[in-house]
């Protein structure tokens, strides 16, 4: 099957890569919109979205009563009410613009994707680890950082084109904080390539090499970054949410101040894009951190995917391992949408000084000092 695929032209290749990505991400996206709302009823002390059934449904003993309390039957009716509602467009708005901006925020999410690796396998001799990703490229930190904080600009779009006081103070807010709490990400990352690329070594930004570095069985081998460089990946973490806007940082949105923020003009198919987008860039954030801190697709600390492999005598058969790596990275990317849920439906949303001051003088001086810790413990180190 594998020599099939790779015989495809490398045009008709790229084009089903890219539907992989949309028919992946787009119903994960959806899902986590029903997931929100469970989670917060969880964390609330209610049931949450447990009505809508299909009649037919309904009659089926036990299997329409769990579809039902679970929800599914509110996420197709939203998804329909969305698609097929009338569609506003403001007399006072610039249109082109207007139009496109929604579109703007699923492209960036889509295009970083592409080079996340969720997965891996080994060839027959159990000598060389092939990483499941669309694109393998050996820049995958600064792809992602380079096209994923291009989502800012729908933000901004949808702000301006709207011709309007509050989506445009939203829009202005999601600039500076964009720009407030990306340097702090960026610094937050750097001891991680720095411990991976040794003096002498061939130096890579690849993010497959980020786990592979984290899949031995030794101590430093295979200690996942987060216990190894803790205060790294609470930056990142931190700035993670200002950057997928989400609470407490969600500022360019902030429905307390500015009524909705940068959307506040949208509404039915537009609207919701500006959500899948949201929701696709959380992903995306959630993938990313697991692949710098979790240990990508490895189960445990120092129990990597290989040693699996070799306990359960699955060296033959590559197609298993690379399900059972894409299953363990799928758990902890939920485990973090979760995570982002969590802390939204528990802290209070920052005022917008408040959201400067965290990230000009608090977190930048970390990152900065947590930057040079690393460099002095590398340089003795090594």
């Amino acid at each position: 099957m594998a020599d099939f695929y790779f015989s495809l032209p490398p045009l008709l290749r790229g084009f089903l890569q890219g539907l992989a990505v949309v028919l992946v991400i787009f119903p994960i996206a959806g899902a986590s919109s029903l997931a929100e709302r469970k989670v917060s009823a969880w964390i609330q002390g209610r049931p949450g979205p447990n009505r809508a059934i299909v009649p037919w449904f309904a009659a089926i003993p036990f299997l329409g009563r769990f579809l039902q309390r679970l929800g599914l039957f509110h996420l197709a009716a939203d998804g329909g009410k969305l698609l097929l509602k009338e569609e506003p467009l403001p007399g006072h708005v610039h249109k082109f613009y207007y139009t496109i901006a929604p579109w703007l925020g699923l492209i960036p999410a889509f295009t970083t994707i592409t080079v996340v690796p969720f997965g891996a396998y080994w060839d027959s001799a159990m000598q060389t680890m092939h990483p499941l990703v669309l694109a393998n490229v050996d820049i995958g930190i600064l792809a992602v950082f380079a096209i994923g904080s291009l989502g800012v600009y729908s933000v901004i779009l949808a702000g301006w084109s709207s011709n309007s006081k509050y989506p445009f103070i939203g829009s202005i807010r999601a600039s500076t904080q964009l720009s407030s709490y990306e340097i702090s990400m960026t610094l937050a990352v750097l001891p991680v390539f720095m411990w991976i690329n040794s003096p002498g070594s061939d130096g890579s930004l690849s993010l497959a090499r980020v786990v592979e570095f984290q899949s031995g069985t030794h101590f430093l081998g295979g200690l996942w970054f987060v216990f190894l460089m803790p205060l790294s990946a609470l930056i990142f973490l931190i700035a993670l949410f200002a950057e997928t806007n989400r609470l407490p940082f969600d500022m360019p949105e902030s429905e307390a101040d500015l009524v909705g923020g940068f959307h506040t003009e949208y509404g039915a198919f537009k609207w919701s894009l500006f959500f899948v987008a949201e929701y696709a860039h959380m992903i995306v954030g959630s993938a990313v951190f697991v692949v710098l801190f979790l240990g990508g697709w490895n189960p445990l600390p120092w129990v990597p995917v290989a040693s699996l492999v070799h306990w359960f005598h699955l060296e033959n058969l590559p197609f298993v391992v690379g399900l059972v790596s894409i299953a363990i990275f799928l758990a902890k990317v939920i485990f973090m949408i979760f995570f982002f849920m969590w802390v939204r439906w528990t802290l209070p949303r920052f005022r917008y000084d408040q959201v400067m001051r965290i990230g000009w003088r608090r977190l930048l001086p970390l990152a900065i000092a947590n930057l040079i810790f690393y460099i002095i413990a590398i340089a003795l180190l090594t």
